[in-house]
């Protein structure tokens, strides 16, 4: 029995996506897909239907490199409403308490803010799509259920004030600049009971992530604007190249003969090898067309092992 081909272009890249608020980031992919009309396609970890701003998603090939993304770190613009606590963490939820935040000033919250710099442990939000034997959290969360969460380690690099509205509520913008994995949320609710009145996220904007900034990501509505009753091709010109993930990665070009071997999935040797990194390094891998060929690891005898390739 032969296997469906997918339907689709079999087109590869990165597209920088910047995300309204209200859909989520699943919902923002299919959009995508089918406007690019992509075969294949995945995004780099999701952000809350609350939020906006960058969500790169991977198209083809590029999907095998999507992880890069995922464990790179991130960068928030975020206001957080103080005096009132929701269940969600976030505007999306309930109000469940109330307190009177008048007398907070923006002193007080710079100084209860460097607590949260560094390396931290967070208890993520009965809200988040953690799973729990293999049920996100959010899920049962809904049905009423709460389950030990254990904390996890994150590292916050910095969280800069850069409004403060004082009242009742008050109102403070910051930018947080921080590892995968981090719970801005968590960091208003934890902030709020620092200072004793609660706190949600008002409204959050992812600015950055990884090497990618909200100044060169585009709208569905753009994209679907420009395409019009255009062929999906028209909109090529916005994909990355599928070793965007990556770029960090020094790069390596093989000779013809190595880049064959190495396609192939066998080890090659090559002298530039030592000028780029010690065992274990990963490398971008090129032809001597420059035709992106997988990511490779550096072995203990100098060669570079394939880990990932591309078809």
């Amino acid at each position: 029995m032969s296997r469906r081909r997918p339907k689709g272009r079999p087109i590869s890249g990165v597209l920088l996506l910047n995300k309204v608020a209200g859909v989520t980031s699943n919902t923002a992919l299919q959009q995508a897909k089918r406007l690019f009309f992509a075969a294949k396609a995945g995004h780099t970890g999701s952000l809350d239907p609350l939020a906006t701003g960058v969500l790169p998603l991977c198209f083809g090939e590029a999907t095998k490199f999507s992880q890069y993304l995922l464990d790179a770190d991130k960068r928030y613009r975020s206001t957080f409403c103080l005096g009132v606590s929701t269940e969600t963490g976030d505007a999306d939820g309930e109000v469940i308490a109330s307190a009177d935040a008048s007398g907070i000033d923006r002193d007080m919250v710079e100084r209860a803010l460097e607590r949260f710099e560094g390396e931290i442990e967070q208890i993520p939000s009965m809200y988040s799509a953690i799973k729990y034997q293999g049920q996100p959290l959010y899920k049962l969360a809904r049905e009423g259920k709460t389950v030990e969460r254990e904390p996890r380690r994150v590292q916050v690099y910095s969280i800069e004030v850069l409004d403060f509205v004082p009242g009742n509520p008050a109102r403070v913008d910051v930018d947080i600049h921080c590892s995968k994995g981090t719970y801005v949320r968590t960091i208003a609710e934890d902030l709020g009971q620092v200072l004793g009145c609660g706190a949600h996220v008002q409204r959050l904007h992812r600015s950055q992530a990884g090497p990618f900034s909200d100044e060169d990501a585009v709208t569905f509505e753009s994209l679907e604007a420009e395409r019009g009753e255009q062929l999906a091709e028209v909109l090529d010109h916005h994909l990355l190249p599928p070793d965007a993930p990556v770029q960090a990665l020094a790069p390596l070009s093989l000779p013809e003969q190595s880049a064959f071997y190495f396609r192939q999935g066998q080890p090659v040797m090559d002298p530039k090898v030592y000028q780029l990194g010690e065992e274990g390094d990963m490398v971008r891998v090129f032809s001597a067309g420059d035709e992106f060929l997988g990511v490779g690891e550096i072995t203990d005898d100098g060669r570079v092992a394939p880990k990932r390739l591309v078809v």
